[in-house]
């Protein structure tokens, strides 16, 4: 009987305002598959930021939602969430009403965006009868320290015993949002005021605490006014995924992300990924939109090749390229 390789696992983030986790995957699989491959196991991710509900939502199983809420800058919108786990369990992303689906670049002011919409969200889900909300943090244009989200919440009559659960794409403290919301030096100083402000009134001060100042400081605030749980979004989309057993059964594993950097050792799904492969033995490869990570950050993934692609057409021609170095090694 003749031996059958087991599958590449392609691994792919959302190529940050381009392309989807899920469109990225797609492309760079039938690429393996010209080349010869058998069909890959698709498994796109993310860390907390866009595309975290979309993820879990196909890997949980479940039904979309959509409530009247805010945009960033205070519009009404109609908005998503997610319905898991029987109903039992709801995911919100802030980049709903926050992101730049809403609100375009340099379109919004960081002293007025509002979280507003993600408390609206999260509001409707639990009186839907979610008992769980995960709430993705990253991608939202508001630095206000969750501040609109608190306000909504507590304007819909509370929590009413639904569990909130923030997955965070980053670790800095609640003091270091505002560095973030991209505005200049007077504007930031003003942001930091406020939010230290906010912190001092809440039962706990988010001050100092790691992941509290993602989402503009909304994981902070959430944790501090509403007791909401911290989790590194990475780790928990990883393990909802069943990444560890996909990457030990694979031959070989594929990440990619718009940008390969020094950031990309820094917590995100990508880095994340590549590290588990290393730590199972099992080689893996990076597809990615630009290629700007140092050599020595490169070994430190152990990537064993790194190629350039930013279109789907591009992504084919790498998955392809890739597929068929991977078949002349086993030759």
């Amino acid at each position: 009987m003749a031996y059958v390789q087991p599958p590449v696992l392609v691994c792919p983030d959302a190529f940050a305002g381009t392309l989807r986790a899920a469109e990225v995957a797609a492309a760079v699989a039938r690429g393996l598959e010209r080349a010869g491959l058998a069909p890959p196991d698709r498994c796109p991710v993310a860390g907390g930021g866009p595309g975290t509900l979309e993820i879990l939502l196909a890997a949980l199983g479940g039904e979309t939602a959509g409530a009247p809420a805010t945009d960033a800058l205070g519009r009404p919108v109609r908005a998503g969430f997610a319905l898991v786990e029987d109903g039992g369990t709801a995911i919100v992303e802030v980049a709903e009403t926050a992101g730049p689906r809403r609100v375009a670049a340099g379109d919004h002011d960081p002293a007025t965006a509002t979280s507003r919409g993600t408390g609206e969200l999260i509001a409707a889900a639990a009186a839907a009868g979610a008992q769980v909300v995960l709430v993705a943090a990253g991608g939202g244009s508001a630095a206000d320290g969750g501040a609109g989200a608190i306000e909504a919440i507590a304007e819909a009559g509370g929590l009413q015993g639904t569990a909130l659960v923030v997955l965070c794409d980053e670790r800095r403290p609640f003091e270091h949002a505002a560095r973030a919301a991209g505005a200049d030096r007077a504007a930031t100083t003003r942001l930091q005021r406020r939010l230290d402000r906010r912190a001092a009134r809440w039962p706990k001060d988010p001050r100092g605490v790691p992941m509290t100042g993602a989402g503009g400081g909304l994981a902070g605030g959430l944790w501090a006014a509403l007791g909401a749980r911290l989790e590194p979004g990475t780790a928990f989309v990883v393990q909802a995924l069943d990444v560890d057993r996909r990457i030990r059964a694979a031959r070989a594993v594929v990440i990619g992300e718009g940008r390969l950097d020094r950031a990309t050792l820094l917590g995100g799904p990508a880095g994340e990924i590549a590290t588990r492969a290393r730590q199972a033995g099992v080689p893996c490869h990076a597809i990615v939109g630009a290629d700007a990570i140092e050599p020595f950050d490169a070994r430190i993934l152990d990537l064993q090749v790194i190629l350039e692609a930013g279109t789907p057409a591009a992504l084919q021609d790498a998955g392809e390229r890739l597929g068929r170095m991977l078949e002349a090694r086993v030759a």
